[in-house]
């Protein structure tokens, strides 16, 4: 997916409440054990980094540049 449509999806998942607008208390990275990312729902692999963390007691998973712009998106 390219950047613009990527961010286009994860502004539509905070506006539907599919994402939080609160920052994450904990974060993370480490190796892909095949989560699902949070913002584009993908499958990371193996060989991928894994940004992880916790909001309000939900666990999400995230690729970096889908945590990065869902962090530049949810300050908006």
């Amino acid at each position: 997916m390219d950047q613009e449509g990527l961010r286009l999806l994860i502004q539509r998942k905070l506006r539907d409440g599919r994402l939080p607008h609160d920052r994450v208390t904990q974060v993370w990275g480490s190796p892909s054990d095949g989560e699902t990312c949070a913002a584009c729902d993908t499958v990371l692999t193996m060989a991928e980094l894994v940004m992880e963390g916790t909001t309000h007691g939900r666990n999400l998973q995230f690729h970096v540049r889908c945590f990065q712009l869902w962090d530049d998106e949810r300050r908006n």
